[in-house]
C-alpha cells in the first residue's frame, strides 16, 4: 500500500482548508483565532526545544541548525517565526493551495523554508528524519489518530522531540471550542472542528509512548479575556500542548 493510500488525511478537511488559502495571512479573516494563538505556540516550542537541546531561548537564533517539520503547516503561520529563530524548516501540507500561499508569503519575507505539498506518510516513507516534529492543531483533523501519531513519531531522530497541540474531548471543550468559538463568538468558521475527533491527553500520550517516545512536558492553553490573549495554564480541559522525546539510544520505528 502506498503512502497516499494509507495517508491519514481527511479529503473533506483538505478541501475546507484549501478554500481558506488566500486568507490564511489575514489576521482578521477566518484564521484570526490561529493568529491570536500563535504567539503562545511559538513561545512554548521555542522554550521547550531550546531547553531540551541546551540552547539559550533568549537568543534570536536559538533554534539554529535544528531541522524541524511542521505537519499541516497551512500557509506557514507557525513555520515562519520558527525559521526566523534559525530553525531549518520543512513545512508539509496536503493542500497545494496552502503550500502556494506559504511559498509566496515566505518569499515576500525573504525566508528560506522548504514547503512541500505532501503528507506525513509520504515524508516518512521517503526516509525523512527531523530533530523536531511538530503536530500542532492537526491530530483532531486526521482520519486515524493512532496511525498519524505513529507516522509522526517515526520521523523523530534519536535524541529528538515531538511537539503536539490539540483539543481535549470534554464537555467543557464542547461548550467552549464548538458552541462558544464557532457559534457564539464566531472566532472560527462553523464546522471547523468535530468534537468526537478531539483527543484526550491520555489518548495522545498513550499513542506517543507506544511508539518509542516519552512525554516530558505538557501544558494547557487558555484564553485570558482581560489581556485579550492566550496563555499557558495548568488547565488542560480544552486546549493543550505536549512535548515528547526519543532517547538517544532509541531507533525510529
Amino acid at each position: 500500500m502506498s503512502a497516499t493510500e494509507r495517508a491519514s488525511v481527511d479529503a473533506r478537511e483538505i478541501e475546507r482548508f484549501s478554500r481558506m488559502a488566500a486568507t490564511w495571512w489575514d489576521a482578521r479573516g477566518p484564521m484570526a483565532a490561529l493568529h491570536k494563538l500563535n504567539p503562545v505556540r511559538v513561545g512554548y516550542i521555542r522554550d521547550e526545544v531550546a531547553g531540551y537541546f541546551g540552547r539559550d531561548a533568549r537568543k534570536l537564533d536559538c533554534l539554529k541548525g535544528l531541522r524541524m517539520l511542521d505537519i499541516g503547516c497551512g500557509a506557514g503561520i507557525l513555520s515562519e517565526p520558527l525559521a526566523r529563530l534559525g530553525a531549518e524548516m520543512v513545512g508539509a501540507d496536503p493542500a497545494e493551495e496552502n503550500i502556494e500561499a506559504a511559498r509566496a508569503h515566505a518569499e515576500e519575507g525573504e525566508l528560506s523554508i522548504d514547503y512541500r505539498a505532501t503528507t506525513a506518510e509520504a515524508l516518512a516513507e521517503g526516509g525523512e528524519r527531523f530533530d523536531v516534529v511538530l503536530a500542532m492543531e492537526v491530530v483532531e483533523h486526521v482520519v486515524d489518530v493512532t496511525d498519524f501519531i505513529r507516522t509522526c513519531a517515526s520521523m523523530v531522530k534519536p535524541g529528538g522531540l515531538l511537539v503536539g497541540a490539540t483539543l481535549n474531548r470534554t464537555l467543557k471543550s464542547f461548550a467552549l471550542a464548538i458552541v462558544g468559538a464557532e457559534y457564539v463568538l464566531r472566532w472560527v468558521p462553523r464546522g471547523t472542528h468535530q468534537w468526537d475527533k478531539f483527543v484526550t491527553p491520555q489518548e495522545f500520550e498513550s499513542a506517543i509512548e507506544l511508539n518509542g517516545l516519552r512525554v516530558i512536558g505538557e501544558r494547557g492553553v487558555v484564553f485570558n479575556p482581560f489581556a485579550d490573549r492566550w496563555q499557558l495554564s495548568s488547565d488542560m480541559d480544552v486546549n493543550y500542548m505536549l512535548v515528547a522525546a526519543r532517547d538517544n539510544a532509541g531507533e525510529a520505528a
